[in-house]
């Protein structure tokens, strides 16, 4: 019962990529940007980090994983399709969604990779 778990570099980073895209996102809403409908993103990207950082088990790694790797594939695909985020990304005219896409950008590349790199390495704990 007083096992405490110790996060790897890579859990660390998966969480701070979960928190900062969550952020950016957040930003991009309260800024202005019409890209995101709801809160439903920012929350599940925050409900991801709380799972990767408080529940004990080699799952959270994959959850760590595929949550930020499926939500950037949803952005490729959009910004593909319509080209909305890439135009939120080169407007300087609005600095506040600049910003927020920016943070959306490097949170989902740093939780790719602490996602990806948590994979082979085993839970640690502290008895």
């Amino acid at each position: 019962m007083n096992k405490i778990r110790r996060l790897s570099r890579a859990a660390q980073l998966n969480i701070a990529g979960l928190a900062l895209t969550a952020a950016g996102m957040l930003l991009q809403i309260v800024t202005g940007s019409m890209l995101y409908p709801s809160f439903a993103g920012p929350i599940v990207l925050l409900l991801s980090a709380v799972v990767v950082a408080l529940v004990p088990g080699r799952w959270t790694a994959w959850v760590g994983l595929f949550v930020p790797l499926l939500l950037g594939l949803g952005a490729i695909v959009a910004a593909l399709m319509t080209g909305a985020f890439i135009a939120q990304l080169t407007n300087f005219g609005e600095p506040g969604i600049l910003l927020g896409s920016l943070m959306h950008v490097i949170g989902l590349v740093g939780a790719v990779a602490g996602g990806a790199a948590m994979l082979p390495q085993p839970v640690r704990t502290i008895q």
